[in-house]
Parts: structure tokens; C-alpha cells; sequence
């Protein structure tokens, strides 16, 4: 039976104490990405609501006394940055450099077991993305993403260590300082310990807090010399350096994918049901397969899709065409041969894959069923190429 699954500029001195921790009801509107509805899917991606007004703060019953914190968070994506044309956009992948700021801090990460990538560039500035699958013992793949833009000089200017899609084995918290502290320290060599401290008193006063409002959304804030922090119960970390900024930021996907406009039709001949626009997630009940993309404006920039396969006698019998009758179309022809076969291999192997195919970025979490002789039953979830970043889903 084929594998199916059951129905996420003010700068101060630096001579000055900058340390400022809050807590209070805040809230960002992502006004570039578009969360997906929710599916049937027992492993769906968790997709974090986007609040979409912002709360007035409230000073918490943690504030410093003495302390003048900003009344707001900050705004995922940064106002403006994706508001302007193409300038120089690069959306082939790449592996990371190994020297300079981009190896610096993605090392720590892949040495971790991570995957990373420069995923896009541009005049201004460059965009890398690390990714990794945690599993629980079910087998259940929950990913977690780091996100890092670097300017024209080589300079961290923004990161953002999100939650991960779902608790494992640990608290979420845990998760993003194990990531965010050693690579940050990579860098600025006094930020790791600050960073796993800001972070583990913010677990402990939110576990032992006073019980909140239903609309607050805990966070706190601090600053160093190197940057500003901001860490919440939805967005995770984010991290805006100091004296590094980047203008414009990179936004290409021509690479790689084609527009969601010239794909619905072939996805609805697969028996997707799509209602694009304005939905840009697809179901296929027959398969209880899904498909789901993040936009700019038509443009698709990312899209993650689940599949069925299905091996007997050494055969594939589920085919590809089967949800894909008119091949990937959503992706260029430079690169749908090359990702599809990179997918066939995974599909005849029963094995997930996280690399860099023909300029592309594919993650594939493979979910292995029964397993007789030389018969495998398997579902996986696909990912080709990468949001913008900060942007949701991550």
C-alpha cells in the first residue's frame, strides 16, 4: 500500500551600560510571506499565527527598574528591505565560503550536523540558511533554521535563530541558544555565555512567571556592544548588529522556480485542489498529499510538497506523474531534470538527502514505512529552495 499520512538607529555610546531586558505583549506583521492553512497532515509544519496588529507594550513584571525599552519588537522582515527593485539578484545556491564571517559563523552549525547554503545574493548584501531535521522517537522530522545576511563587506548585519517547528527532546529554548550562541561567538567572542544566559532566565521566568493575558507574548531585549537582541515566544531570536546594515535585501528566485500562476494548472491536472489565487497551499486528498509555496508577489520562491512511494520487486510503483503528470513545472528546466532525479533517488532508496542540486536547494526527510525484502513503502517531505529571509514559514 503506498505510504500515506493521517489527517507551524538610535546608537548609544560604547562606553554606556546597553542592557535592557523586557517582557511584555508585542507582536510583528510579516507583510512579504504568507502562512499556510492548515491540512489534514499529521506532521504538517506547526505555522506560528502572525499577529496582525501590534499590542501597545506593557511593562512586565520583569522590567529593570531604570530601563527604557523600545515599545516594539523587531519587525520581521525589517521595513522596507524587500521593497525595491531587482539589484544584481543571484538565486543560485552555493556552498558557504569557508573563510571570512559566512564560515565563521555556519561552522559551529555543520560541524553540528547542520546543513547550510548561500542561498541568495545581491548588490548589498547576501543571504545564508543552515537547516537541520531533528527526529523524535516516533521517527517525526521537526526542522529547525538559522538565518544570517551578511553585507557588502563581510559583516554580520541581521541573523534570526527562529523556534523549532516542535518540541523534541528538549524546550525550544534550549534549541536556539545551542545554535545561536556558538555561532555568534564565532564572531564576537563575548556573546555566546550572554546569549545562553538571556535566553535560560527567559525560560525560567516565563515557566515561573505570574500567568499572563491571553494576547501578551512574552519577550526580552538586550544589547552589547555588537548588536541588539530580541528574543519571544514566536519569533525566537533575533539578532540586528550595530554597525553593519544591508539596504536592499536579496530577493531572487528566477534560478529555480517559475511562477505560481504558470504551475496551478499543471498541479490541478494532478488532482491537487488549488484555489490560487489567493490560497497558495494545494491538497491532494487522493494522496493526502500536499503543496504549499512562498511568494513574491507571482513569483514562487520556495515550495514544500509531500509524496507517497512505493517499491515492489525492486520497481517503483508509484510514479512521480502520477501527482506531477507534466513534470515539475513549478521549477526552470535548468534544474527541474537534475531536482527530479535527485527525488527519484531518494524515492528508490527510502533515504532523505539535504545538499545543493544544479544551483538548487533540496531537502528531502524521508518517512520509511514497512520494510519486506526488497519492498519499501515511504513518504517524504520535500523542500525546493529557501523563503526569504525573515519571512514565514521559515
Amino acid at each position: 500500500m503506498l505510504a500515506r499520512r493521517p489527517p507551524r538607529r538610535h546608537r548609544e555610546p560604547a562606553s554606556e551600560d546597553r542592557s535592557c531586558r523586557t517582557r511584555g505583549p508585542t507582536a510583528s506583521m510579516n507583510s512579504v510571506s504568507h502562512p499556510f492553512p492548515a491540512t489534514p497532515r499529521r506532521r504538517r509544519p506547526a505555522i506560528r499565527m502572525i499577529v496582525t496588529a501590534l499590542a501597545v507594550m506593557i511593562l512586565g513584571p520583569f522590567a529593570l527598574a531604570g530601563c527604557t525599552p523600545s515599545t516594539e519588537p523587531p519587525s520581521l522582515p525589517p521595513g522596507s528591505v524587500y521593497d525595491h527593485d531587482a539589484a544584481g539578484e543571484n538565486s543560485r545556491a552555493e556552498p558557504v565560503p569557508t573563510g571570512g564571517t559566512a564560515g565563521a559563523v555556519t561552522r559551529p552549525l555543520t560541524e553540528a550536523g547542520w546543513f547550510c547554503a548561500q542561498v541568495r545574493t545581491n548588490a548589498d548584501g547576501r543571504a545564508l540558511w543552515c537547516r537541520i531535521g531533528h527526529r523524535d522517537q516516533a521517527n517525526t522530522v521537526y526542522p529547525q533554521v538559522a538565518q544570517f545576511l551578511l553585507d557588502h563587506d563581510d559583516r554580520l548585519a541581521w541573523a534570526w535563530f527562529p523556534l523549532a517547528e516542535q518540541p523534541v527532546d528538549q524546550r525550544r529554548g534550549d534549541q536556539v541558544a545551542d545554535a545561536a550562541a556558538p555561532a555568534l561567538a564565532a564572531i564576537w567572542s563575548d556573546t555566546g555565555d550572554r546569549v545562553r544566559q538571556e535566553i535560560n532566565d527567559f525560560d525560567r521566568d516565563l515557566r515561573n512567571g505570574p500567568v499572563r493575558r491571553s494576547d501578551e507574548i512574552p519577550r526580552t531585549a538586550w544589547r552589547d556592544e555588537h548588536a541588539d537582541y530580541s528574543h519571544s515566544a514566536i519569533n525566537g531570536l533575533v539578532v540586528t548588529a550595530r554597525d553593519a546594515s544591508v539596504r536592499r535585501w536579496p530577493f531572487g528566485a528566477e534560478h529555480y522556480a517559475t511562477t505560481m500562476s504558470a504551475a496551478v494548472d499543471d498541479l490541478r491536472a494532478g488532482g491537487y485542489d488549488c484555489a490560487y489565487p489567493p490560497q497558495e497551499n494545494c491538497n491532494r486528498s487522493q494522496s493526502n498529499g500536499y503543496f504549499r509555496v512562498t511568494l513574491r508577489d507571482d513569483q514562487i520562491v520556495s515550495a514544500r510538497f509531500g509524496i507517497g512511494s512505493l517499491i515492489e520487486s525492486g520497481r517503483q510503483r508509484h510514479l512521480l506523474s502520477e501527482e506531477f503528470p507534466h513534470g515539475l513545472t513549478f521549477l526552470t528546466e535548468a534544474v527541474r531534470g537534475p531536482v527530479t532525479e535527485r527525488i527519484e533517488q531518494a524515492r528508490r532508496s527510502g533515504t532523505g538527502f539535504a545538499g545543493i542540486v544544479a544551483g538548487t536547494v533540496v531537502i528531502i526527510d524521508a518517512d520509511r514505512g514497512a520494510v519486506d525484502a526488497d519492498d519499501l513503502v515511504a513518504y517524504f517531505d520535500i523542500q525546493i529552495g529557501v523563503p526569504l529571509a525573515a519571512t514565514l514559514p521559515v
